[in-house]
């Protein structure tokens, strides 16, 4: 796509108001022109309110994000778990999840192409990192799997591709789309954005007034599993860690998520547990406890058995921390925790 051209699903209704008047458009046009962006449409053509002459103003100033299809593949499951391999406007691909929950429909949604993370556990970092996603990218994701499924999403997570923080800026302008009134008007604790733990930028977040929930992927007791488990572990302390996402706490008021992968003979051991507990003991948080999910043939790591997962759990509940262990939803299409590719294998 021309650099040239602005997308409309990247902007603000503001900021396309000021474009078009520059363009020497009435000012209303902009909340129609708008609209149907945020309804989903790919084209300027369908803008049937908006006359000829001025949609192809359109096409000569902005272009409209349009993610292509290449691949739906559906659970056999009874969860109805669908996974879609996204085609971009350069050749590179994405993939997205859409999960049925009794409340309604949630959009776990990627917000790179690839991960520089790294994170041994993790099958999209073993493809390295590409680019980041543009804010209409992003939100063309949920569009494309609502018009597909003739369906609302309600939930969003951003816990596909990539990792949120390391795209701030387009992350924090998506959410603020997502969440806007003229935009998909979803609602802000409906959101969630999943981190590794890029502590500098979560003290940005908790700075941003969205009020989302944070999930933090600790998968680690200490620094030196999680060192040899993630990267970034290297880079910013556990301790550090925590200290920030006790920060969000108190600013943000919502309780914090931590991812939690068990891997056996790792960090899946009762010792493991009792270290745990110990840190984060007092916080308003919840342990999500994730069964780990086979992400390519060449590795070594083993998911913990039924036994030790069920002995961490119980660990945790005796010392008062809130945990559960999460459903494993869509494995068989490999559209779980960890298992997103680029490949779209």
């Amino acid at each position: 796509m021309s650099a040239q051209l602005l997308d409309v699903k990247s902007m603000f209704k503001s900021e396309l108001e000021e474009k078009l008047l520059e363009l020497g458009l009435v000012k209303y046009r902009a909340s129609q022109v708008y609209g149907w962006a945020m309804a989903g449409i790919n084209s300027f053509s369908d803008m049937s309110n908006v006359p000829l002459t001025e949609r192809k103003l359109l096409d000569r100033n902005f272009f409209l994000e349009n993610l292509v299809v290449k691949k739906a593949l559906i659970s056999d499951k009874k969860d109805e778990t669908r996974k879609y391999l996204f085609k971009l406007s350069d050749d590179n691909y994405i993939e997205s999840v859409l999960l049925k929950y009794k409340y309604g429909y949630t959009a776990c949604i990627s917000t790179q192409v690839g991960c520089r993370m790294g994170c041994k556990f993790c099958a999209t970092g073993m493809s390295g990192f590409i680019r980041n996603l543009t804010p209409g990218e992003m939100l063309e994701q949920i569009q494309k799997m609502n018009s597909i499924n003739k369906i609302k999403i309600s939930h969003v997570v951003l816990m596909g591709m990539g990792e949120p923080l390391d795209n701030y800026e387009n992350v924090i302008k998506f959410l603020n789309i997502l969440t806007d009134a003229n935009g998909l008007n979803i609602s802000k604790r409906n959101v969630s954005l999943s981190t590794c733990g890029i502590v500098n930028k979560i003290y940005d977040l908790s700075n941003e007034n969205l009020a989302l929930t944070l999930s933090v992927s600790l998968h680690a007791s200490n620094d030196k599993i999680r060192k040899n488990l993630m990267p970034v572990g290297k880079k910013f302390s556990f301790d550090d860690l925590l200290k920030a996402c006790k920060h969000y706490v108190k600013k943000v008021k919502r309780r914090i998520s931590f991812e939690y992968t068990l891997i056996s003979g790792v960090n899946d051991s009762v010792e493991c547990a009792l270290e745990l507990a110990s840190k984060i003991k007092g916080m308003l948080c919840h342990v999500n406890l994730i069964n780990l999910n086979k992400t390519c043939k060449a590795s070594s790591l083993l998911p913990s058995t039924i036994v030790s997962a069920n002995k961490f759990k119980n660990t945790l509940l005796r010392k008062g921390i809130n945990v559960t262990i999460r459903r494993n939803l869509g494995s068989d299409i490999r559209a779980s925790c960890g298992q997103l590719r680029a490949s779209g294998v």
